[in-house]
């Protein structure tokens, strides 16, 4: 049995069609629903609404002013859950992302910026930290990382792989030359990123699950932008993510060097904390992340 609600969206379906046979199709019903539900609305207002024969089925007078009624009725409801949609943010508002610095800079916010002119009422808000958010705490609704661990609290898309070269500027190369292995490399001048987490140096990795500790470096920071520099400067050989360098490998600002020594690709997830339903304006930024990071920003 339809509620009144429905009874009402038969009828005006009914009243707008030239058939209950087309009416029916309209809303994806039977034509014997249509029948019954215009019988039973009739009998709860007492009136006909339609004069019907074996060949036609005409709308009363009745039936056409009632089919106004019903339709502004239907439209007033509609509009109330319009409202209401739009008041709990479903369609636009903010949306918060965290990302790495460089990453952010150079990758995320393009997309972003894009996103923020096609969607006018989605708010951009993001963050760009080298340490991983406490997503769910911070109320983060995206994070875009490096490495990110499985964790069933996360809703998390492998975007691709994030090639990790050495580098080195020209100038270095002429002055100290070009080391042929990683024992040659460790007694050169080396630069050093650190964890701004744990206070020490991030190790250098390398193919076959080698490792090295710059113990002597030649220059220290936690940025990985003034690292770049540094590296450009001719201070030190570096070690980054093939995003950070590729224009300057493109300009030979920078000489990528031992590779056969580089590990695997890195992985680059986009990801969401597991919290019940998704807003639109998470999964619009969200899929839109996922597609264009996976075209700019991994390759090589």
């Amino acid at each position: 049995m339809l509620n009144r609600l429905d009874l009402l969206r038969v009828f005006v379906a009914a009243a707008t069609a030239p058939t209950f046979r087309d009416a029916a199709v309209r809303i994806g019903a039977s034509p014997q629903v249509v029948t019954r539900a215009v019988r039973e609305l009739e009998e709860t207002l007492g009136e006909t609404l339609f004069h019907r024969n074996t060949r036609r089925v005409q709308i009363t007078t009745y039936g056409e002013r009632f089919a106004i009624e019903a339709q502004a009725a239907l439209d007033a409801v509609d509009g109330v859950f319009g409202k209401a949609a739009g008041a709990s943010g479903e369609g636009g508002g903010t949306v918060r992302i965290t990302v790495a610095a460089g990453l952010g800079r150079l990758y995320v916010m393009p997309v972003l910026a894009d996103l923020a002119i096609q969607h006018p009422e989605i708010v951009i808000d993001l963050r760009l930290s080298d340490i991983p958010s406490a997503v769910v705490d911070e109320q983060i609704d995206i994070g875009v990382r490096v490495g990110l661990t499985a964790d069933n609290r996360f809703v998390a898309r492998h975007v691709g792989g994030l090639p990790i070269w050495v580098v080195a500027s020209p100038e270095l190369l002429a002055r100290v030359g070009e080391p042929k292995n990683l024992k040659t490399l460790s007694s050169m001048p080396i630069t050093v990123l650190i964890d701004r987490e744990t206070g020490r140096p991030w190790p250098w990795v390398f193919s076959r699950d080698e490792q090295l500790i710059p113990r002597a470096p030649a220059f220290i920071t936690d940025d990985q932008g003034i690292e770049m520099e540094a590296a450009e400067a001719g201070l030190g050989f570096s070690q980054c993510p093939e995003y950070l360098v590729r224009s300057h490998i493109a300009t030979g600002r920078l000489i990528r060097i031992l590779r056969r020594f580089e590990p695997e690709p890195w992985k680059l997830q986009v990801y969401r904390p597991q919290r019940g339903p998704v807003p639109q304006r998470v999964r619009i930024v969200f899929d839109a992340l996922v597609k264009q990071l996976g075209d700019t920003v991994c390759k090589s």
